[in-house]
């Protein structure tokens, strides 16, 4: 994250100290999304079994999601006047999501990416306080949408394992 004398003037209405709280916390939000972008996407590459077509498709579309949900972070970050994290060691750093070593097999792909939505819904809760504290409507409505999409996810692949 940038120190406060390399951040741009910014004059939305929220104070210098919630912009970097509320950048920190979506910088958080941007490596386990982006994480969670490349699990699935992998997944989606190498997955077999019986339900390769069903799940080859759904990880597809969970991946073009995931894709454009960073570019909305990360754009987010950048007009609270910080710059948003872009490298794997950043991502890896402040990330919440472990790498997946490996190709699972396919039931496990399918909890593997039910847990992963439910850490990114977990740093999104985290990073909410301090949107909602500075009245950043902007960055809550963001966040909600990202939870709802996100426990969305986790339920539809967690129908998969019953």
């Amino acid at each position: 994250m940038q120190t406060l004398d390399q951040v741009q003037k910014v004059d939305i209405g929220i104070d210098e100290n919630s912009r970097q709280q509320i950048s920190e916390g979506l910088s958080r939000v941007l490596a386990d999304t982006y994480t969670l972008y490349l699990k699935t996407h992998n997944f989606h590459w190498n997955v077999t079994g019986p339900m390769f077509q069903t799940l080859h498709m759904m990880f597809e579309e969970q991946y073009t999601e995931l894709a454009t949900a960073v570019d909305d972070i990360a754009e987010r970050i950048r007009a609270l006047g910080y710059s948003a994290p872009a490298t794997y060691s950043e991502f890896n750093r402040l990330t919440s999501i472990p790498e997946t070593p490996g190709v699972p097999k396919a039931e496990e792909m399918i909890r593997l990416l039910v847990e992963g939505n439910e850490a990114v819904v977990k740093t999104v809760r985290q990073a909410f306080p301090a949107a909602e504290d500075a009245r950043d409507e902007s960055t809550a409505d963001l966040l909600v949408e990202r939870m709802r999409i996100h426990e969305k996810t986790a339920w539809m692949l967690r129908s998969l394992l019953q």
